[in-house]
């Protein structure tokens, strides 16, 4: 008798903790959605031993249309799979030379990057064009560093203050 309330317990646990999940509207972030589509391009590519291309396509609000900014992974097939930035207000995405300070600008306090690349490209080896990504939201800048031979995010080295 024990074990059958213990288990209706756990269960009613399971369950209240995945509805709360659910009635959650908090948006993801702009890294979770580039995340999310630098996973399923390179597992697409991968699968198919094709090359993935992933472009990032901004929103288009006003005259009766809002479709938000979105990220589009495209495969030779015709197949494609978006990844839009919903509830997140204007984001914009960059894909960035491997170069640092190419060509920079100064807005409103920020150093940002110029020099962008159209899309990025992830190939059947489990390998990706080598770039950074940007993403502005309003004045707000950062950058990520993407390592080409495993398609995730490279660790910077701290800067010495003495």
């Amino acid at each position: 008798m024990l074990l059958v309330l213990a288990l209706i317990g756990l269960m009613t646990g399971v369950f209240v903790v995945g509805a709360a999940r659910l009635g959650d509207d908090k948006p993801a972030t702009p890294d979770e959605v580039f995340w999310n589509a630098v996973i399923a391009s390179r597992r697409q590519a991968l699968l198919s031993g094709r090359e993935v291309r992933l472009v990032y396509e901004p929103g288009v609000t006003g005259e009766g249309s809002d479709t938000p900014a979105s990220l589009n992974a495209t495969w030779d097939d015709g197949g494609q799979q978006f990844f839009p930035f919903e509830k997140m207000g204007d984001v914009v995405c960059e894909f960035l030379t491997t170069q640092k300070g190419a060509s920079s600008i100064l807005v409103g306090g920020e150093l940002v990057e110029t020099q962008t690349i159209p899309h990025v490209t992830f190939y059947g080896d489990g390998t990706c064009t080598p770039f950074r990504v940007q993403f502005r939201i309003g004045t707000s800048v950062h950058t990520l560093a993407i390592d080409p031979w495993t398609c995730a995010q490279m660790l910077e080295a701290k800067e010495n203050t003495q």
